[in-house]
């Protein structure tokens, strides 16, 4: 859905995305400029903090756009049942976990380059996740992942909040 208020070429989220997605769907938004200069490059609003419910389908959206993905860096105070590594799509993608709580994922394609997203807490609001996830992807941007969330009203990423 376009916004004619938005700049050109910027897609909103649907007010129901989570609903409105097929379950398995990844909810990610990627910085569209190649000289990646901001801090974030992109934002991922998953559904639940069950890893292994939501891994797959952000690794095969990322696979399609950026490229096989050999690791994953995660928090590990903010999701559930963390491995050291999956197989998705017939590949193994190693899962680095650390207490880190920047309310980000590290995604590593090939042996060195690396991206980071901002992860949108699954309780946030539709309004809120679409503002967090604008800001990520603003070209340029220096907003750290953490005041993103404050500054929409998401709130931190962590479980049970």
């Amino acid at each position: 859905m376009s916004d004619s208020g938005s700049p050109r070429g910027t897609r909103l989220l649907p007010d129901a995305v989570h609903q409105a997605v097929r379950p398995g769907t990844a909810v990610v938004r990627l910085e569209t400029t190649h000289d990646r200069q901001g801090v974030l490059d992109g934002a991922w609003w998953p559904r639940s903090r069950d890893i292994a419910a939501e891994l797959p389908a952000l690794i095969a959206a990322l696979t399609e756009y950026l490229g096989p993905v050999t690791r994953v860096g995660l928090d590990v105070d903010a999701w559930e049942g963390l491995p050291t590594r999956m197989t998705i799509d017939d590949r193994v993608v190693h899962i680095d976990p650390a207490r880190v709580g920047d309310d980000t994922v590290l995604i590593t394609r090939g042996e060195q380059d690396l991206f980071c997203l901002l992860v949108v807490p699954p309780h946030a609001t539709p309004d809120a996740a679409r503002a967090a996830m604008a800001e990520a992807v603003r070209a340029g941007s220096v907003t750290q992942a953490e005041q993103i969330l404050v500054d929409t009203g998401t709130g931190r990423a962590r479980r049970g909040m």
